[in-house]
């Protein structure tokens, strides 16, 4: 239970906001933080409901027949494989799920095919011209205009996301299905699911695998090799560590890959070669002292406390030499669509919570549900979320260098 004392106290990062800002946002103390405060979309839970309302032609007629034959299989079977928790929910959508049931192989030509097809048409609106009469005309083009932008946006995120699946499946890694106990299991966990942490380590380049590493720390404490122990812990609050490891892992690989181009172009910050340096001892001491959240953590999870076992990397160093407008902007989730898509994952995961703000601000945790995981499993789901996050920095960028969609 002390476990679950430490996460319960600790994370408070959706509250209701007016923010209106486009993307989301790392506030942080450190390069090893967990992402805690969102400057975005994120809604107080960490997903909104989006309904449907896609009526476009999933497919063109290159994929007119594949797509004929995986539906009629699809609607034959409702119990086809389930390869990630969110269930897609758009035309275009449906139809990569298929093609990443049946045909994997397929799923980048058919996401190249309706990436010129959104282009397409977001080309022939730009060209129609508003009409110059007021009144209901007016009214009703801007109407149509907001829709088919909706449209487009709900399809670009699902392109999004099937492309991060389809990096999972080519690294041989099945997501986490659904947080629920185990029928197989008589404790009641619900991480049944089995360990693949040496794949999701091997994912990573050695500098980003040593930031993990730490962020693992933060978490988990001295905990971290604990893989067995089982403690109840707040649903709520595992599902925040999912979300913020999701964000954590994003902002590692833009700055990884920063920092891989600089180290290959020897164009690295001076004194950069150097395991450890006496700048990056005292930003880590001033980063435990000044974070909110070590004390928090720091009697429930470990003796040790919240950010045990931290270690000095190049590639720590090297965030912490960024000032800090630099800083904001790596740490910045750059669209909404990349935002949408972490809020509808996690709740996917999670399921959606009820979240009961006291008058003080404060979060009301007399009704979050409790679940029974290890702590190898919590582990797994931190590691999985950083990859997510990794994973999703590459399909936004590859979507926008084909469909130019990032506005910052």
């Amino acid at each position: 239970m002390e476990a679950a004392t430490a996460i319960r106290s600790s994370f408070h990062i959706y509250r209701p906001s007016n923010s209106s800002a486009r993307s989301g946002v790392l506030i942080t103390n450190g390069p090893d933080f967990i992402p805690f405060s969102f400057k975005s979309r994120l809604s107080s839970r960490w997903i909104k409901h989006y309904p449907s309302v896609l009526h476009s032609n999933p497919g063109s007629r290159r994929f007119s027949a594949i797509g004929a034959s995986l539906s009629s299989a699809f609607e034959s079977d409702g119990s086809t494989s389930q390869i990630a928790p969110l269930r897609l929910e758009s035309p275009i959508g449906q139809f990569l799920y298929q093609i990443l049931v049946s045909h994997p192989h397929l799923v980048p030509a058919a996401v190249e095919q309706q990436l010129e097809q959104l282009q397409t048409d977001r080309d022939a609106e730009k060209k129609q011209e508003e009409p110059s009469a007021s009144g209901t005309d007016l009214v009703l083009y801007r109407r149509i205009a907001e829709v088919k932008a909706n449209e487009r946006r709900k399809a670009l995120e699902e392109i999004l996301y099937a492309l991060v699946v389809k990096k999972f499946m080519d690294a041989d890694v099945t997501l986490v299905p659904t947080l629920a106990p185990s029928s197989s299991d008589s404790s009641g966990r619900v991480d049944s699911w089995a360990s693949q942490d040496e794949k999701l380590e091997q994912l990573h380049s050695p500098e980003a695998h040593e930031m993990i590493q730490n962020h693992l720390a933060l978490i988990l404490g001295n905990r971290v090799s604990d893989a067995n122990s089982v403690a109840q812990i707040s649903k709520l609050r595992v599902g925040q560590v999912y979300a913020a490891s999701v964000m954590y892992g994003y902002f590692l690989k833009r700055v990884d890959q920063r920092f891989q181009l600089e180290k290959s172009m020897k164009v690295l910050p001076d004194g950069m070669n150097e395991e450890e340096t006496n700048i990056e001892m005292r930003s880590q001491s001033q980063s435990d002292s000044s974070n909110p959240e070590v004390s928090s953590w720091s009697g429930g999870i470990s003796p040790g406390g919240f950010g045990h076992g931290i270690k000095p990397t190049r590639l720590r160093t090297y965030v912490m030499s960024f000032d800090a407008e630099t800083l904001q902007k790596y740490a910045t989730i750059r669209s909404k669509e990349a935002v949408s898509i972490i809020e509808k994952h996690t709740e996917a995961l999670f399921g959606r919570p009820e979240i009961v703000v006291t008058p003080q601000g404060t979060i009301d945790s007399s009704k979050d549900e409790l679940v029974k995981i290890s702590f190898g499993g919590l582990k797994r789901l931190v590691l999985e979320a950083v990859t997510f996050g990794s994973f999703l920095w590459d399909v936004e960028s590859y979507v926008d260098s084909r469909y130019h969609f990032v506005t910052n």
